[in-house]
């Protein structure tokens, strides 16, 4: 019983270790199933199964399959650091290496410090490309980005002469380099060129100082640029096109050049020194010469100007004379024109006063002639309107008569309206002694003296 207790137990105590060990195994599997990406780095991710390939530039998390996928990790800038800066400096870089050694057409040699910094490309198929060259970060490193900025700039640097490159090329030899290392190499042609060079000057017998220089000219093999028909320059392909690598800055410190070329650059740059005292000595001297004779020269224009200005004040004065004797003739000729014209204006006026006058006068006897003739004309209408009507009533004398005797009743009839009729106290008959009929008027005119008389009479 015991025995078959102690079975059991074990049994089970290897069920629960199976099933941790299942349970980590699967844990594991998980883990491994998954991995995650971050911001400025590239991934290449190569699954043998299934013999795919994948690149990913962008942060996050993704799958893979276990055991069976590798993820290969690109820096996506890397910077290239050769020699120390001229400030000291600390360049966080990817590589830290030694200067580049440059030796120029002339044969004088430099170390060059330089930074460059690279870029990988974001095309998915470059990056492959890339991947399936090099096969790892640093081998990119190291087999492509070093090597070639180190060919460039020394291809570069023959290009140039030792003194051409310090006296004044830094700056062109930095900007053919940047361009060279991001569009490709120039193709160059190495000719003998003439260039006239600073150099010790031989101790001879005609010579026995050591340290002066001489300028001379001489021939020199260096690296021409070949150029096509439109004048640009020609190139060779360039290693880094093809992976989409791009150059993103190139900084130059400053060189360190050979011992012979910077004692010849330091007794050069004496020489020049003491050249460009002496020449401003002599061009002082020439100057306060020169400033002598012009002071002398300037005394004597003084001197000339003072009398010519003697003379032209002179000369101004008589011409001041003139020029008053003349300004007053014209004003007297002015007042004397002016006189004239006033009289003139004033005798046209009186010109214009009198046919004024005539015109009035005249105009007047034309409108009293016309005046005249119009009364005239006027009465002579008037007498034919009044012949006009004595004729009418000539031969219309009843109508006429009748008319009047109208208009004597329109008078008289509302006159006596309230008038009541007695009979006469008086009879007259007849006119006054001719026998004829008395008309209605002289009858009632009659009968209204006689009523006049008896209120007067009556007390």
């Amino acid at each position: 019983m015991l025995w078959a207790s102690g079975v059991k137990l074990l049994s089970g105590g290897r069920k629960v270790v199976g099933l941790a060990v299942a349970s980590l195994v699967a844990l594991c599997l998980i883990l491994a199933s998954f991995f995650t990406t971050e911001l400025g780095y590239t991934y290449v991710v190569q699954d043998t199964l299934f013999g795919s390939t994948r690149v990913f530039t962008e942060p996050g998390v993704h799958f893979k399959v276990p055991m069976f996928s590798n993820v290969y990790v690109y820096d996506q800038a890397m910077t290239l650091n050769f020699g120390n800066q001229d400030s000291g400096e600390k360049v966080r870089a990817t590589r830290e290496l030694p200067e580049v050694q440059v030796q120029f057409a002339d044969t004088y040699t430099s170390r060059i410090p330089a930074t460059f910094r690279f870029r990988l490309s974001s095309d998915p198929q470059k990056i492959i490309a890339m991947h399936r060259e090099f096969r790892g970060f640093d081998n990119l490193i190291d087999s492509l980005l070093i090597k070639n900025a180190k060919n460039v700039t020394v291809v570069t640097g023959t290009q140039y002469t030792g003194e051409e490159f310090f006296q004044g090329g830094l700056n062109k030899f930095k900007v053919q380099l940047e361009d060279q290392l991001q569009n490709g190499l120039y193709e160059t042609e190495r000719r003998r060129v003439e260039v006239e060079q600073t150099d010790i000057a031989a101790v001879s017998s005609v010579n026995g100082d050591g340290d002066r220089l001489e300028n001379r000219r001489q021939l020199v093999w260096k690296n021409i640029i070949l150029k096509d028909k439109s004048g640009q320059a020609r190139r060779l392909a360039n290693p880094l096109e093809s992976y989409g690598i791009q150059v993103r800055q190139v900084t130059i410190g400053r060189p360190v050049p050979e011992q012979r070329l910077d004692e010849l650059l330091s007794q050069k740059k004496a020489l020049v020194a003491k050249r460009i005292t002496a020449i401003q000595a002599q061009e002082t001297a020439r100057a306060e010469a020169k400033t002598a004779q012009l002071e002398k020269e300037i005394e004597r224009a003084r001197a000339i100007q003072d009398a010519q200005r003697t003379k032209e004040l002179a000369i101004i004065a008589k011409q001041r004379e003139v020029a008053m004797e003349e300004q007053q003739a014209r004003v007297e000729q002015v007042r004397k024109e002016k006189e004239k014209a006033v009289a003139v204006l004033e005798k046209q006026k009186e010109l214009e006063v009198a046919r004024s006058e005539r015109d009035i006068q005249k105009a007047n006897a034309d409108a009293a002639t016309y005046a005249a003739k119009a009364i005239r004309e006027k009465g002579l209408a008037e007498a034919d309107v009044t012949r006009a009507r004595l004729q009418a009533r000539q031969q219309a004398k009843d109508i006429y008569l009748a008319e009047i005797q109208r208009d004597i009743a329109r008078v008289m009839y509302p006159a006596l309206k309230d008038t009541t009729i007695d009979m006469p106290d008086y009879y007259v008959a007849g006119g006054a002694g001719s026998g004829a009929p008395l008309s209605s008027l002289d009858v009632f005119t009659t009968l209204g003296a006689l009523k006049q008389l008896q209120k007067d009479e009556a007390p």
